[in-house]
């Protein structure tokens, strides 16, 4: 069965040192059942395009001449790759091939698509030879056989069973290229370049998992490597992307190529047979890769206008002169983009429906994504006034925008483009995942934040995730306009889908955003450190899990220089890890962490004098959306557990929850049962919480919920999350109702500690908090 069809171009197989390295890399890429398509060796089709044309004028010099290059060509790769009756068996096939063109000029009947295909012909017999010989059962197949057209059209249903029917062997077969045939069984062309179009076909055809196109070049780059050092070399490209270049003349990919891929999950790549450690270039699907800029230039073409284009004539003519042609509409009217050295057979084909509109042109286009047009367009129009280059067309579409010169854009002239128009800032890819009450308002942060972020660094928000859908977009999200998009757009998808689309997002830099409060999104952290993503987390489980597996975390962080911020997991908005860090790297030692680290049991000891009970504080606490929706996990004491821990590990402790004694703020018992159970039974949370509030007013003392963690000289740790009676003249006990405050005592700041208070909820300082963390991240990136 064909897992991977590869396909072989001319440049690839143009001597018998690149036939060699060609046979290597088949050995070491494929499988039994694999397929090899190839293109004809070297300049193999234009010379045999001069034999034709010689043949068509009568020139029996020149036919003879050219086909003598043909032969000794041929011949000397058979000679350099083979001995023995190998040899000598190829050399007596060619020759009756040879023999045979001869007869067939001689009597005025030599066809054209026929004469072309011998190229891909030879090609197919030496390299299956060659393998063969190498100890890889190898078959060489004419995809006469295979591709089957009628009035041009390309019979997919016969084509497909034709390759299933003749390509299940356990062999590897080597296809040739470009070539097919009528129900006639005459011999017909697929185009010029038509080798990665007959890739394409056969791996649709035989339902293969990708499809490896091997150049002369390591991938796809924004512009021509070879005129502009600095070209980019781009690891994905989108599938529309590549076509409109393919479309444009870029020579790395071609017209037709794409179309058989369309909805299937077939892998293209783009390698380079001369550099096969080079990572490829990956052509994906919609959606999979962010929108990249491209200047790709033309020489010497003719700008003509048509009268009534007809539907498929693009590509009949594109067919005749074996050559891309692009075409667009302008103000109108229909235009077409045509090599000089072909107008003349384009306009006889178009018999008086065309004119020549410009001639001998040179020029470029840009290809961007469709936001960034207008303004590449005016960036473009200056830098060619202040090149003295002079514009005789220019047309802008909605990916790219076209402008046709005097003057051919020289490598000086492409360099500066490139630097100004394809060279951006450094790029960062945001995943948001949790979009409840603080993930909604950093959202609509997002708005103003990174428009502000942008002036240093390319932003974009690519993923909003909830926990049963998610919108996605490689080359960002609308936010202001992220609800309609959510109603329109958002899709279910599993953990394994999520994961996948952020490893197939090609940013520099990638960072998950977690504003969730799910455990189980956490877990996911790994494969998103396997994928490069920073990390920043609201989101407490992952900093308080098994301490094996955070210290694990860590190193996985550390071996791929990664960041993690998670300053609003403890404190909110509160700069509290910001100021652990510094002390510690200024040369401090904590020795003394104590605080109140709920914002929801701040408010309710806070408030609480005695006048309303306690139970109908909580109450109002939960209608005011300040504890969770079960008060109960608040005042189990189990979140400020947590937050204590993250400190803990903060300062270098390797410390667990179970370490972190913990008293809740109600009787042990009130954890059982439901919510209604738990109401009916609030006198005993009134009588329990009323008995500590008296102890603590006995010692003239105020009760507060705090949360202690304490080194002694011989360096045992105490962490204890309880109730508390403090001092009357202690900063805990003066605490605004639901603020936090973090009393930090260090080698420095032993007599006097160091005193962090502020908002300790809310989803407004929440939110700003983690946009913190977003700009430290940016500018440690910088």
């Amino acid at each position: 069965m064909t897992k991977v069809v590869h396909k072989f171009g001319g440049s690839s197989l143009s001597s018998a040192a690149r036939y060699q390295a060609v046979a290597q890399i088949v050995l070491g890429q494929c499988l039994a059942g694999d397929c090899v398509v190839v293109s004809a060796a070297g300049k193999t089709t234009n010379t045999l395009v001069k034999l034709w044309q010689s043949y068509k004028q009568d020139d029996n010099q020149g036919f003879s001449d050219i086909l003598l290059q043909v032969e000794n060509h041929q011949s000397e790769l058979i000679e350099a790759l083979f001995v023995g009756h190998t040899r000598r068996d190829l050399l007596a096939q060619l020759d009756g091939e040879l023999k045979t063109i001869t007869d067939q000029a001689k009597q005025g009947v030599l066809h054209e698509a026929t004469l072309l295909a011998h190229g891909e012909l030879w090609s197919a017999r030496i390299l299956a030879h060659l393998l063969t010989q190498l100890g890889f059962a190898a078959i060489h197949i004419d995809a006469r056989g295979l591709f089957t057209l009628h009035n041009g059209q390309l019979l997919h249903q016969q084509n497909k069973q034709a390759c299933k029917e003749q390509l299940q062997g356990n062999v590897l077969y080597v296809v040739t290229g470009f070539i097919a045939s009528d129900v006639e069984h005459n011999t017909v062309t697929l185009g010029r370049n038509g080798s990665d179009y007959s890739a394409t076909l056969l791996a649709s055809y035989l339902d293969a998992d990708a499809v490896s196109i091997w150049t002369d070049t390591q991938g796809v780059f924004s512009t021509d490597p070879r005129k502009v050092a600095s070209a980019i070399k781009y690891p994905k490209v989108c599938r529309s992307q590549a076509n409109l270049l393919a479309r444009l003349g870029n020579p790395v990919l071609h017209a037709k190529t794409l179309s058989p891929l369309k909805n299937t999950k077939i892998k293209l790549r783009v390698r380079s047979s001369f550099d096969v450690e080079a990572a490829p270039t990956e052509i994906v699907k919609e959606g999979y890769s962010k929108a990249k800029r491209f200047i790709t230039t033309f020489e010497d073409l003719d700008l003509i206008r048509v009268d009534a284009l007809q539907q498929g004539e693009v590509g009949e003519l594109s067919q005749l002169i074996q050559h891309s042609i692009h075409h667009f509409n302008a103000q109108g009217e229909c235009f077409i983009l045509v090599p000089a050295a072909h107008t003349h057979a384009v306009l006889q084909a178009l018999s008086g429906r065309a004119n020549i509109v410009e001639s001998a042109l040179q020029g470029f286009a840009v290809v961007a994504a469709p936001s960034d047009i207008a303004q590449l367009q005016s960036q473009a129009t200056l830098l060619l006034n202040e090149q003295n280059v002079v514009v005789r067309f220019s047309h802008c579409d909605d990916e790219y925008v076209l402008f046709l010169t005097d003057q051919a854009i020289d490598s000086d002239v492409l360099a500066v483009l490139h630097d100004k128009l394809v060279n951006k800032d450094r790029e960062l890819a945001v995943i948001i995942a949790g979009l409840g009450n603080v993930g909604e308002v950093f959202v609509e942060q997002c708005q103003h934040q990174v428009a502000h972020l942008q002036q240093q660094f390319d932003v974009k928000v690519v993923a909003l995730v909830r926990s049963k859908r998610m919108l996605f977009s490689a080359s960002g999200i609308a936010i202001n306009t992220w609800q309609q998009q959510w109603q329109n757009e958002a899709i279910a998808y599993s953990n394994a889908e999520l994961v996948e689309r952020i490893g197939e997002l090609d940013y520099e830099h990638k960072v998950v955003i977690d504003i969730t409060a799910s455990e189980a999104f956490s877990q996911l952290y790994p494969q998103f450190i396997k994928q490069d993503c920073h990390l920043i987390s609201a989101n407490k489980y992952a900093g308080t899990a098994d301490n094996a597996w955070y210290q694990q975390l860590r190193e996985q962080l550390s071996e791929r220089n990664l960041h993690w911020r998670y300053n609003t997991s403890v404190g909110a908005g509160l700069p509290i890890n910001f100021a652990l860090a510094d002390l510690q790297h200024s040369g401090d030692k904590i020795t003394q962490i104590e605080g109140v680290f709920s914002g929801t049991l701040s408010w309710l000891c806070s408030s609480f004098d005695g006048s309303t009970a306690f139970s109908e504080l909580v109450l109002q606490a939960q209608a005011m959306g300040y504890t969770e929706p079960d008060p109960r996990e608040d005042l189990s004491g189990r979140d400020m557990q947590r937050k204590l821990l993250i400190l803990a590990r903060d300062i270098g402790l390797t410390l667990d929850l179970e370490d972190i004694a913990l008293e809740p703020l109600m009787p042990t018992d009130m954890a059982d049962g439901s919510w209604e159970e738990f109401l009916a039974r609030r006198e005993q949370l009134d009588i329990f919480y009323a008995d500590q509030y008296q102890q603590a007013k006995a010692q003239n003392k105020v009760l507060r919920y705090t949360g202690s963690l304490r080194l002694d000289e011989q360096g045992n740790v105490h962490a204890k999350v309880g109730i508390a009676f403090v001092e009357t003249h202690s900063a805990i006990a003066h605490l605004t109702p639901g603020d936090n405050i973090f009393v930090i005592k260090s080698v420095w700041y032993e007599r006097n500690p160091l005193v962090l208070q502020g908002p300790g909820a809310g989803k407004e300082v929440t939110a700003a908090g983690i946009h913190s963390d977003l700009y430290w991240l940016t500018q440690r990136l910088k």
